[in-house]
């Protein structure tokens, strides 16, 4: 994982709780902190600090991480905000991320393992994402569309009828724009 997330990772905690709680954080988890952005770290190390920022706040994990995806897409898009100022809708960004943003990511970055999506259009207000991943952070990917639907100021609703955690060999995430 690259150090960025875990760059953000600290962000969001020391925003929402203080540095202390990022120290306690840190510690709990086992490890020193202290991430660079382009460095590449153990998957698992990002793990144990969610789990340690899951346990500190006692909140279910799955509301932990996708809130940490839609706090994650904020700060992508201010750090690199090409990206988004490049489409002019959601659904145009999202299409755009196997075959824009992830392609300049590997560009930009060795050592990337990053998820696989495509995107097919069903109708007016719907998108089908098929994400793949080994990793299996598809709750992570549900916050970020939430976090780019924010952006974009497009109201959604996420349905998850096929998932890696229910043993598919991927998952489906069919985004409807809810006209709110």
């Amino acid at each position: 994982m690259k150090g960025v997330v875990f760059n953000i990772l600290e962000d969001m905690v020391t925003e929402k709780g203080g540095l202390m709680m990022w120290q306690k954080v840190i510690d709990k988890a086992g490890f020193g902190g202290g991430y660079t952005a382009v460095s590449t770290y153990n998957d698992d190390e990002l793990f144990s600090i969610v789990g340690a920022v899951v346990e500190e706040l006692d909140l279910p994990a799955e509301s932990v991480i996708s809130a940490f995806g839609t706090y994650m897409f904020g700060q992508l898009a201010s750090r690199y905000p090409v990206f988004v100022d490049s489409c002019d809708d959601l659904f145009s960004f999202l299409e755009s991320i196997d075959s824009v943003i992830h392609l300049e990511v590997r560009k930009l970055m060795t050592e990337t393992n990053l998820p696989s999506i495509k995107c097919e259009r069903i109708g007016d207000g719907q998108l089908v994402m098929d994400y793949r991943s080994a990793r299996r952070l598809c709750v992570l990917a549900e916050g970020l569309i939430y976090g780019a639907a924010e952006h974009y100021n497009t109201p959604i609703k996420i349905e998850h009828p096929v998932c890696m955690h229910k043993g598919s060999d991927h998952c489906d995430m069919r985004v409807n724009i809810t006209h709110e």
